[in-house]
């Protein structure tokens, strides 16, 4: 592979030879800013990050797909880290509800520190046809606890997921008992049937203390609308 450079033409006086003389310099190397190729979405500062964790097979994607799509695949697909976004409230103002779809591997645990260190909100997903994927959350937690230090303004939720489930090895009183000692909320959900999927971000939002947190958007009332409401309650004298 030929080297890259230029060449610069100058005239050799000490030899009294008139003639020019090709000399080659290697070109000046410019550096790369890679960090434009690596910048994908940018985050906003009206960003609420939802951080979803838990063992591999508990039913995380299939949680975040069902709330945001509406939709459940069957087949596993094991995720490295996913982010799906929707619009929703906060304070009366449009925000960006931005949920962070984990892996469920122990291969990562810099994103997984990365993950806990700018998260809003977290959601602990456990299977309750698997007491191991309880006992997996158990360090998660530590680590929240770990880098965010207090969680008394931080929305947590430990959720069961595939309730629809008939071979249970987790009782649901064990992980209501479990929510109280680690201070969150507790919910089952099944991503297959659809139940209280909605109803745990709807729930976790409403833990937020800092701000007004809603799924449904306000909208902005039309000049009709206004002088309807001002109307009523009034009667006219006849």
């Amino acid at each position: 592979m030929a080297a890259s450079g230029r060449a610069v033409r100058s005239n050799s006086k000490s030899t009294g030879m008139n003639s020019d003389i090709d000399i080659w310099q290697p070109r000046e190397k410019v550096p790369k800013d890679r960090s434009v190729r690596l910048r994908v979405m940018p985050e906003q500062s009206n960003d609420y990050r939802v951080v979803v964790f838990g063992a591999g097979g508990v039913g995380k994607s299939s949680l975040v797909l069902r709330f945001v799509r509406g939709t459940f695949r069957e087949s596993y697909i094991p995720t490295i880290e996913d982010t799906y976004r929707q619009v929703i409230s906060c304070n009366k103002q449009v925000c960006t509800l931005q949920i962070t779809d984990t892996t469920g591997s122990h291969q990562f645990p810099a994103m997984q520190r990365l993950s806990i260190s700018k998260g809003h909100a977290f959601i602990l997903v456990y299977s309750i046809t698997s007491r191991q994927s309880l006992e997996e959350l158990k360090p998660i937690y530590d680590e929240i606890i770990e880098i965010k230090h207090d969680l008394e303004h931080i929305p947590v939720m430990l959720v069961g997921n595939k309730c629809d489930e008939i071979n249970r090895e987790v009782p649901t009183s064990e992980c209501a008992e479990l929510a109280k000692r680690w201070n969150c909320a507790f919910l089952e959900t099944s991503a297959k049937t659809n139940h209280n999927v909605k109803e745990l971000f709807q729930e976790l939002l409403q833990l937020e203390k800092r701000r007004t947190m809603s799924l449904q958007l306000e909208t902005k009332k039309t000049k009709s609308q206004k002088r309807k409401e001002k109307l009523k309650g009034k009667c006219n004298l006849m």
